[in-house]
């Protein structure tokens, strides 16, 4: 059995020889240590092994997004003047737009030493930025999918794995416009401000999403952006309506043309799950286990794995500190639980990936325990 065979018999339902395994944003495609950009932190040689590792032995789950000629997954770009500068060994993006008699600002930074963005300023930081946003010309559905980069990345992969088509959903684009606590504040006390704005983007991300599906039919996708909604932040009735309502059709728009489904959130899901199994999923992940999640997956094994493809309840906090002989009780546990009693499927898989330069030996060896423990199961 390929993995690619394996991967896609796991989203089927079918029997599979082994569970797969799979190094979530660590692929061994799109690493490339001899890139020799200054923020690549994979040029640093502590990461080879781990790269060859997942080249060679994992079930590597590529993900891409489906570019349009419209503006998203960027939430302000076809609105915002954009400046990109380095300074001080950062690389910094300033976007500012301008809305009535405003200027709106946001600011994001990026560290050599660090593989991700940091929102130093977020665009909008009141309820008065929020109706002046609202008043522009909102963005629109306009071009074709371009399917050249999925098509390249299967080519390359060829039996060893698959792509997983990567969108957002319309409340993770607005959510990403505040601060966190700005947020909060806007969707608990101004609910009916946040669903113009929800719906703003939902004009044009159910579009692009029936589009890509018709243009890529079959393969897995990957919405996240629910977490947002999720305990502690919002109750279940909002999740249902900021979450729900825009992803379910989603969902049904992947489906129609064979596509999966798989909703991403991390955190608490315990107070979400028969509203997420509602919108009709075939997967979801990471599932973290306690004390970072709320439910065992062993739990939603016997609730939803009928239905719905697990995948992770691993750690990244683990694979970085815990002694192999302790992570590989986490990794059985995981396989255990994933696999008992009737279902659809368990992928094992972390609930993130390092992101410093350097990656540590301990981190190596305990990715190391993740294939050969799938292996021997």
């Amino acid at each position: 059995m390929t993995r690619r065979e394996r991967l896609m018999r796991t989203l089927r339902g079918e029997a599979v020889d082994r569970p797969p395994v799979c190094f979530y944003e660590i692929n061994g495609l799109d690493e490339r240590p001899d890139d020799p950009d200054p923020f690549n932190i994979y040029a640093d040689p502590s990461w080879g092994p781990l790269i060859d590792l997942a080249r060679e032995k994992t079930d590597r789950i590529v993900m891409r997004g489906v570019a349009f000629d419209g503006v998203l997954p960027d939430p302000v770009g076809d609105l915002a003047e954009t400046e990109s500068f380095e300074r001080d060994g950062g690389r910094f993006r300033v976007q500012r737009v301008r809305a009535g008699g405003r200027t709106l600002t946001a600011r994001a930074r990026r560290d050599r030493d660090v593989n991700t963005d940091w929102t130093e300023e977020h665009l909008l930081k009141d309820e008065e930025d929020l109706e002046a946003f609202l008043a522009l010309p909102p963005p629109a559905f306009r071009g074709a999918p371009d399917p050249a980069p999925v098509l390249a990345a299967e080519a390359a992969l060829g039996g060893t794995g698959i792509v997983m088509i990567d969108t957002p959903d319309p409340l993770c684009l607005a959510a990403l416009l505040f601060s966190m606590q700005d947020y909060l504040a806007a969707a608990l006390t101004r609910p009916d401000l946040f669903h113009r704005l929800l719906d703003r983007y939902a004009a044009v991300i159910l579009p692009q999403t029936e589009a890509a599906a018709a243009a890529l039919p079959g393969r897995l996708w990957r919405v996240y952006g629910p977490e947002f909604a999720a305990a502690p932040y919002l109750p279940p009735s909002l999740f249902r309506e900021y979450v729900c309502r825009h992803v379910a059709p989603m969902v049904r728009a992947i489906q129609k043309h064979g596509g999966y489904a798989r909703i991403h959130a991390h955190g608490r899901l315990h107070g979400i799950l028969d509203d997420i199994a509602a919108m009709g999923p075939d997967g979801l992940d990471p599932i973290e286990p306690p004390p970072q999640g709320d439910v065992e997956l062993r739990y939603v094994r016997e609730r939803y794995g009928k239905d719905l493809v697990l995948f992770g309840n691993l750690e990244l906090s683990d694979i970085e500190t815990l002694p192999p002989e302790r992570f590989a009780e986490k990794v059985r546990r995981a396989l255990d639980e994933g696999t008992a009693g009737p279902g659809r499927g368990f992928v094992l898989m972390p609930s993130a990936c390092p992101i410093g330069r350097r990656l540590s030996p301990t981190a190596l060896r305990n990715y190391e325990v993740m294939v050969e423990m799938a292996e021997g199961v």
